[in-house]
This record gives C-alpha cells, sequence and structure tokens, in this order.
C-alpha cells in the first residue's frame, strides 16, 4: 500500500488546495489520539488519507474504506500533502512521476453509484468476481465480444493492470469495479447474468464470514441468473471446496455438475503453478432453473434530525446494536472542528458495509457517499436512525 513515513504530522489550514488536490478537513479520533483522517478530494472522488502517529515516526497512508482504486491519485495526494504542510519524509514507496499513459484515458473502472443510478442494458451479462491478475476475465471478453462482462476487485495493482490490457487490446465490453462483490449482487437486476465466475477465492478458513460463497451469495445468484445460467466455482481447496458443497446442497432446490482437475480454456498463473505441484483442482457449478422476480426496492437513506448531544454519540464508541437479521457496530468516533464523525459497520453479518456519518448542525448524513440501495441496507438504516435519533 502507498505510504510515507514522516518525522511528525503537521495539520494546515483547512480547505486547501495543492496540485489540483483538495485537503477538506481533519478528523481526529476521540478515543486515540494517535489516528486522523483527512478528507481529500481528487478528479471528483472524495476519500481520506489516514495518519498513524507512534513515538519515533508517523504513517500516512491511505484510509482502506474509501481510497479511490486509482493508485496514481493516491500517490499524488500523499505527495501533496506532504508538499504543503512542509512534512519531513523519512521513506517513501511513493514514486513522483506521470501517469501510465495506458491509465490515462480510462472509462472502463466504474463505481458502485454507475451501476447504482442505472445497471448497463446488455443483452448478455456476465460477472467474475475476484479476477486477480485478470488472464481468465481478459480472455472471456476477447473471445466474446457480444457479452458485457463485469470483473469486481479489491487490489489495486490487479485492478490497474487489468485496465492497462483493456486499452492495449481495445476491450469495450468490459467494466470494471472495485466493490465487495457481495454488496453488489444485490442491486443486479433479475434474469440478467448468463454466467458468474469465481475462481480460486481466498479460502478464508479461520474466517469462513468472510467467504464469497455463502448461502445468501448463491440465493442472490440465482435471482440474477437466466434460465441455465451457471455460478462457476473453482478452487484448489479442498476445505473451501467441501464447505461450498455442503452449502450449495443445503439449498431446497439446486442443479450442480462437479469436476476435478478439468482443463479449461485459459488458467491463471497460480493454477499453473498448482498444477505443476500436482494440487486437485475442484469446479462446482451450479446451473440456474429458476425465474425470478424483478427487483423492486423501495426507501432511502435520510435520517431524522439529530436531537442528542456530543457526549451521547462518544459514548457509543466500539459498541454493537442488534436487529433481527443485522448490526451496527459503531468501530470508531471521531470529532470534527464543528462536529462529529461515526465510521460504523452495518448490515447482515455475512455482507456488512462500512461506512461514516457526520453529524454537525442537528443534521445526519452518510459521508463520502451512501450505502449501496439494498434491502439489508436500508433495514440497517433505519434501525441506526433509531439509535442515533431515539
Amino acid at each position: 500500500m502507498p505510504h510515507l513515513h514522516i518525522k511528525e504530522f503537521k495539520s494546515i489550514e483547512f480547505p486547501k488546495e495543492q496540485d489540483g488536490v483538495r485537503f477538506n478537513f481533519l478528523a481526529k479520533n476521540a478515543n486515540h489520539s494517535d489516528d486522523k483522517v483527512i478528507s481529500t478530494t481528487i478528479e471528483g472522488e472524495e476519500f481520506f488519507l489516514l495518519v498513524r502517529e507512534d513515538e519515533k515516526k508517523c504513517l500516512l497512508k491511505t484510509d482502506k474504506l474509501t481510497r479511490p482504486a486509482s493508485i496514481y491519485n493516491v500517490h499524488k495526494c500523499l505527495l501533496a500533502y506532504a508538499k504543503i504542510a512542509g512534512l519531513e519524509v523519512l521513506e517513501s514507496n511513493v514514486p513522483d512521476n506521470a501517469k501510465n499513459i495506458h491509465l490515462q484515458e480510462v472509462t472502463a473502472l466504474k463505481s458502485i453509484e454507475y451501476f447504482a443510478q442505472k445497471f448497463p442494458d446488455a443483452q448478455d451479462v456476465a460477472i467474475e468476481v475476484g479476477f486477480g491478475s485478470g488472464r481468465h476475465l481478459l480472455h472471456q471478453a476477447k473471445e466474446n465480444s457480444q457479452t458485457l462482462f463485469i470483473g469486481i476487485e479489491i487490489h489495486r495493482p490487479s485492478i490497474e493492470q487489468v485496465l492497462k490490457q483493456i486499452t492495449i487490446q481495445g476491450l469495450d465490453n468490459l467494466l470494471i469495479l472495485d466493490y465487495d462483490a457481495r454488496l453488489f449482487m444485490e442491486l443486479v437486476p433479475s434474469n440478467i447474468v448468463s454466467r458468474i465466475f469465481v475462481h480460486f477465492p481466498v479460502p478464508w478458513d479461520k474466517k469462513p464470514h468472510r467467504r464469497v460463497i455463502s448461502t445468501s451469495f448463491i440465493e442472490e445468484s440465482q435471482r440474477v441468473l437466466g434460465i441455465n445460467g451457471r455460478l462457476e466455482l473453482r478452487t484448489d481447496s479442498e476445505n473451501y471446496y467441501a464447505y461450498s458443497y455442503e452449502t450449495f446442497i443445503a439449498l431446497k432446490k439446486i442443479s450442480l455438475q462437479i469436476n476435478k482437475n478439468k482443463d479449461i480454456a485459459v488458467s491463471s498463473k497460480y493454477e499453473d503453478r498448482w498444477k505443476l505441484m500436482e494440487k486437485n483442482i475442484y469446479d462446482l457449478t451450479m446451473i440456474n432453473e429458476i425465474e425470478s422476480d424483478p427487483l423492486h426496492i423501495e426507501g432511502d437513506f435520510t435520517f431524522s434530525t439529530f436531537t442528542k448531544d456530543a457526549q451521547e454519540l462518544l459514548a457509543l464508541h466500539a459498541t454493537t446494536k442488534k436487529f433481527e437479521g443485522g448490526f451496527i457496530h459503531f468501530e470508531r468516533i471521531y470529532t470534527l472542528d464543528d462536529g462529529i464523525m461515526l465510521r460504523v459497520s452495518m448490515g447482515s453479518s455475512d455482507r456488512p458495509e462500512h461506512l461514516y456519518i457526520i453529524i454537525q448542525d442537528k443534521q445526519i448524513r452518510y459521508y463520502p457517499s451512501l450505502p449501496l440501495l439494498s434491502k439489508s441496507n436500508l433495514m440497517a438504516h433505519k434501525f441506526l436512525d433509531e439509535v442515533l435519533n431515539g
């Protein structure tokens, strides 16, 4: 992750601009003085820089919840703040160079808002969850030019590598999204997807709740897939295969195909390595036989007028509030010059969303963007409004 180790953190007068970067405000952790975040805007994207201090040096990097997909923009923001605040940099892995020529005209990288506002219109849609190096995704997009492919990944170097290849190969049927695939599936219209690829997901043996494959993910996959659409899991993990089989087979009605060490048209570099090591590769494919009702979601994320005081908000730190079907966890509380900011995780336990909430002048709002419009988030929002204003 791009970062600067600096001798000492120095604040600036907000708001202020430097080299095309706008620094909006500073928020301080109410319970840990060594933790601060800086609201930053560049090229229309708003996110936080994170400040972590200790006795010897200080770390400046991007906040993982809000960081933009462009690593170049992260580099630019870090260097701009160091320059405008006059920071003494002790160590850095941030290059001060021009943006890669293949990333200068990128249009394939989309935000979750792009899909939420109006899902792309296409006769055939395919989704790959966690595309890694992108070898399989790029091959599929090149060989199936009439299909719109959506690649979902959270590893930034992988995202930029695939974006470069999209430009180099001139692919116009491939969109990239940096987001939690489990949440993304909740906004995909019903019956429009022909294939969902989940190739070599992280096994998460010690944290099974973080696995992509779950009952809710399978049910959402059934909803978005058309008749005879396929959800394809490919894994080298016997534990993940066994867990996934049990999860699939527990559903009331399911059609499955199972293969072992099946050759496919293109494989990842990791799969090639595992084959040389003679590791087994498992394929578990669900074929959808259900036509689902159209997706219909109603509601919004407006809050009631805030009536409590700051001390009541500060007392929420590290507390968890549960409701039927989900929870709200108040991870951190920050103070602003003129208000309070909360960092929360909320929603269902297997696919929570992590968000910031700002309270100023009796008004409550999500920052820097609204949660995804989904049934689980709307339910969590309603409960959150009751906690903050009840």
